[in-house]
């Protein structure tokens, strides 16, 4: 048997050992060329919305990128779904928008981010999901 295969598989079979509990194939660094900086300055509620023409031809983390993005959406929102650790979503991000395939708008937060009582519902509606 040859490491790595299942038992009786071939090699032109992935879908035997290819699933969501398989996790990553290619390692989160290696879709930013292990590039660790973005180009454009995003916080995690940065709100990133696609443009209207997406450029053709990007690599499948790009363009899963641009489709969660139809509606103005947060950067930790986009990290959760690509899967990706912030950083890489982050250069990312900012890569889409260096080629205006993307736009940011800016965030605006009514409530002060460090009142207790905000933070403990917001703390409380997150564990009931």
């Amino acid at each position: 048997m040859t490491p790595g295969m299942p038992p009786g598989g071939d090699p032109a079979d992935d879908e035997v050992w290819l699933d969501d509990a398989a996790g990553r194939l290619v390692r989160p660094y290696t879709v930013t060329a292990g590039r660790t900086r973005p180009s454009v300055e995003l916080g995690l509620l940065s709100l990133v919305v696609a443009a209207e023409r997406p450029p053709p031809g990007v690599d499948p983390e790009y363009a899963r990128a641009l489709d969660l993005c139809r509606t103005p959406t947060s950067v930790a929102e986009v990290a959760a779904q690509l899967r990706l650790p912030v950083v890489v979503t982050k250069v990312v991000l900012s890569d889409l928008l260096d080629r205006r395939a993307m736009t940011t708008q800016a965030t605006h937060i009514a409530a002060d981010p460090t009142d207790r009582a905000l933070l403990e519902k917001l703390l409380d509606g997150l564990q009931r999901v």
